[in-house]
């Protein structure tokens, strides 16, 4: 690295310290110098605030709903006590591990700088150089290469008086010692519909207050109704809600909420409110503007289908760009981004094989199009199976979960899948290997599937196969015509 009116220069830098350690460790592996800038904590979303610990708080959550729901199998137990203290314990310490490795690593490592303060670009007036300059800490940098992860945070709603409570967010609750009595989430969508099963299963008493129509909207309107029937078992689920005012008095706060089509109130008494009502650009305190990288309407980074801002040698991935924010996405962008910033020959992100899992109880999982996407291009069949319609099903009286299929009529080949129940994250990878071939239905179902087991109803989703609801409709509609 060199020094240069002050400003120091690097062949690349990386702003984000989650999937942007590929292109650092791909960057020092060909004896590049490299700054590595990120606010922390060290590892990203994922590792920190996001997946993992989640993940981890979520696992002991599933094994109480299991020891519940037993006595449907001829089972009667009941659960003596759950250490709300030791499981959010042992989620921090596993994740303090991780970011602990992390750090031993750093202190190996020729070639790099680390610059652990929340960098941002500098006014262009404010310099000579031709490329981007990014403050850090004291210091000024630049770089031959830059690259942008510097990810999304919690959107915060316009609610009167939230900003006067101490609300949790998916960062600050990983912070809590003790288990809430009472909890409101404010939001409806994948955090939400988590964390309302982790605490719930702890035995805190939920309430989701969701401005949507459904509980996780981006996924098909049946699994959405369904996640709510099962939700709302265990806690109160409230839809077609907007939150209006959050007040607070004597330790309680209150959250008053409105319905969207008959403006009838609801309020919501509880110890703690924590919100979930979306993701916001970081790149804002990046102040990208400076550098004359465009953003979108939502302040999110904008990329061409290589991932290339429009700003020359600046790349940008993950959530920075706010496109599928899964940590699975950034990694193969990430890849994707190296490669194509050190060959001639591009490539641009396939997104058409982008799995992902809602972690609830019951568990979600998708891939692919919609039905509503798949009608607008293709000509369409939709296939449906039930757990039940498969013997392991059966045995597991699994009475409400399944799976459902979008493929094109004629070439069969697999435009969607997307299941709801138990193992739904490991079933779809049988389908996403498939889409991600172009594959057709034969493609899963011609080999041969072990019996009785679980990946049957995957099969049988995908040759159970019918009009779709929307032809099914018009039809009852000509013959009520006739």
């Amino acid at each position: 690295m060199s020094n240069k009116n002050n400003i120091k220069q690097y062949d690349v830098i990386v702003v984000g310290s989650g999937s942007g350690d590929t292109i650092v460790n791909n960057a020092l592996r060909q004896g590049l110098t490299v700054a590595w800038v990120d606010r922390g904590p060290l590892g990203g979303t994922c590792l920190n605030v996001g997946c993992i610990p989640s993940k981890i708080l979520i696992f002991p959550a599933d094994r109480v709903m299991e020891i519940r729901e037993a006595e449907k199998l001829g089972i009667k137990a009941e659960i003596g006590q759950i250490d709300f203290a030791a499981i959010m314990d042992r989620m921090r310490r596993m994740v303090n591990h991780s970011q602990q490795d992390i750090r031993k690593g750093l202190d190996q490592v020729r070639n790099l700088d680390f610059y652990e303060v929340e960098g941002y670009f500098i006014d262009e007036n404010e310099h000579q150089e031709s490329r981007p300059v990014l403050q850090v800490g004291d210091e000024r940098i630049t770089g031959d290469r830059i690259y942008l992860v510097s990810g999304a945070r919690p959107l915060i709603p316009d609610v009167k008086g939230l900003d006067e409570i101490d609300y949790l967010t998916n960062e600050t609750v990983l912070d809590l010692r003790e288990r809430p009595e009472s909890l409101v989430i404010i939001g409806g969508g994948y955090i939400s519909a988590e964390y309302a099963h982790f605490f719930a299963a702890m035995g805190t008493r939920v309430t989701i207050l969701q401005q949507n129509d459904h509980l996780v909207p981006d996924e098909e309107p049946e699994i959405s109704e369904l996640l709510k029937e099962k939700l709302s078992e265990r806690m109160d689920v409230y839809v077609s809600t907007e939150v209006v005012e959050v007040r607070e008095d004597e330790g309680t706060i209150t959250v008053i909420g409105r319905d969207r089509y008959d403006d009838e109130r609801i309020e919501v008494a509880a110890q703690r409110v924590m919100v979930a009502a979306g993701r916001k650009s970081n790149a804002d305190l990046l102040k990208v503007e400076n550098a004359g990288i465009e953003t979108d309407e939502e302040g999110y980074i904008e990329v061409n289908e290589y991932l290339e801002t429009n700003v020359e040698n600046v790349w940008a991935l993950g959530d920075a760009t706010g496109g599928q924010m899964f940590k699975h996405v950034a990694n193969r962008e990430a890849s994707l981004v190296w490669h194509n910033s050190v060959h001639d020959h591009k490539v641009s992100v396939n997104y058409r094989a982008v799995p992902h899992a809602v972690f609830s109880y019951p568990q979600i999982a998708s891939v692919g199009l919609t039905e509503a996407e798949a009608e607008e291009d293709f000509d369409i069949l939709v296939g449906r199976s039930k757990y039940l319609d498969v013997a392991k099903g059966q045995a597991m009286m699994e009475t409400d979960a399944f799976a459902k299929s979008i493929v094109e009529r004629g070439s069969g080949k697999i435009l969607g899948f997307h299941i709801i129940g138990p193992y739904a994250p490991i079933l779809i990878q049988e389908v996403v290997n498939v889409i991600a071939k172009d594959g057709t239905i034969d493609d899963v179902g011609r080999p041969m599937h072990i019996h009785p087991a679980l990946p049957e109803v995957v099969v049988r989703a995908l040759y159970n196969l019918r009009e779709p609801q929307s032809r099914r409709s018009e039809s009852r509609r000509r013959r009520d015509a006739v």
